[in-house]
């Protein structure tokens, strides 16, 4: 069967929980795949800061045309487009852009059947760790948060790192630690925020609260410098969302970069890179945390090979921010997450 038509459609919502100044809303753009049948199915894109704009309009104006006739076959489709954009560059507004098509194209790809049970599910459930954009939170309100956390029965936490005081980050640390004990995960965010230097000192610092990994410490594309800080360290090292191709996880996965890989299901491009990223992560012997996008990305980690957990942003899920309609397609309850009985991606969006 091919492809008819693709709409897509633009939402920008408010976080109740803003990520700091610059960054007060979630941008989603849905796109809606019609096939000459007349069946459709729904995926998105997505970015929390900038480019929504830019997204759809390459979906538009560039990928529509291209999409047009193609047979619906999500991994035929990626990499003819994959090869259509290519002068758009390798990455970036580019595969977010993608996901949105092959998001939808696993959808109708599903039929009748959830998501997690196409891929082969391998588990029912999966343990969730409370995350938040909290940098910016005074130590009472990181107190506040990582205590919700703890009283939703979450199996660890992630906060941020990266204040321009290191003893500012060894104070919240510490006080994190204390609030959920020895027993519970303690992940810590640099979101890139330091340099091989910075990172070691902040590490040296901070490893007394034993921590689960550090992630982002460094620029997502210094692969050189992630070798080296993982080889002087004993903390666990974590990368992945802010890499968009295959290639960059090939390459930090073959130097010895890290210790867990987090694929964004969107800014990878989708499920079908996201899956060829597992597979390669497992060659490795390396285990997968998908990044963010819990409705979607908790599907993906009940399939997943090796042990994983599902991150949970406070208050920044699609159904916690109004854009889908109940049933869900994933619950949260007692510590982990479950899917729901559903078709597809399960993703029903609220008018």
């Amino acid at each position: 069967m091919t492809i008819a038509d693709l709409r897509t459609s633009l939402r920008t919502v408010p976080l109740p929980r803003p990520w700091g100044a610059d960054v007060p809303a979630n941008h989603v753009v849905v796109c809606e795949v019609t096939l000459k049948d007349g069946r459709s199915g729904t995926g998105f894109s997505w970015t929390p800061q900038i480019g929504a704009h830019a997204v759809q309009a390459l979906l538009d104006h560039d990928l529509r045309e291209a999409l047009i006739g193609l047979p619906a076959h999500p991994e035929v489709v990626w990499d003819r487009l994959w090869r259509h954009l290519r002068e758009a560059g390798p990455g970036g507004i580019t595969t977010i852009a993608l996901a949105g098509i092959d998001l939808a194209l696993w959808d109708l790809r599903c039929g009748e059947r959830g998501l997690a049970d196409v891929l082969g599910r391998r588990r029912d459930e999966v343990p969730v760790y409370g995350s938040g954009v909290n940098l910016h939170y005074s130590l009472g309100e990181l107190v506040a948060q990582v205590r919700r956390w703890v009283a939703a029965g979450y199996r660890g936490v992630k906060i941020k790192v990266g204040r321009p005081d290191l003893a500012e980050d060894v104070a919240r640390v510490a006080a994190v630690r204390e609030v959920i004990g020895p027993d519970r995960l303690l992940m810590i965010d640099a979101n890139q925020r330091w340099d091989l230097h910075r990172a070691r000192r902040a590490i040296s610092a901070l490893r007394e609260f034993g921590l689960h990994w550090i992630e982002e410490p460094l620029p997502a594309d210094d692969v050189a410098a992630h070798v080296e800080l993982r080889r002087s360290i004993d903390v666990p090292v974590a990368v992945g969302e802010n890499v968009y191709t295959t290639y960059g996880f090939r390459d930090l996965l073959a130097a010895g970069a890290c210790d867990v890989v987090q694929p964004n299901v969107v800014r990878v491009g989708g499920i079908t890179p996201f899956l060829r990223i597992v597979e390669l992560a497992r060659t490795y012997d390396v285990p997968v945390y998908p990044h963010l996008l819990s409705d979607v990305s908790g599907q993906l980690a009940l399939a997943l090979p090796l042990p994983v957990m599902a991150e949970d942003v406070e208050d920044a899920s699609f159904a916690a921010l109004g854009l889908l309609e109940e049933p869900y397609p994933v619950n949260v309850s007692d510590g982990v997450l479950r899917a729901s009985e559903h078709a597809g991606l399960g993703l029903r969006w609220s008018r």
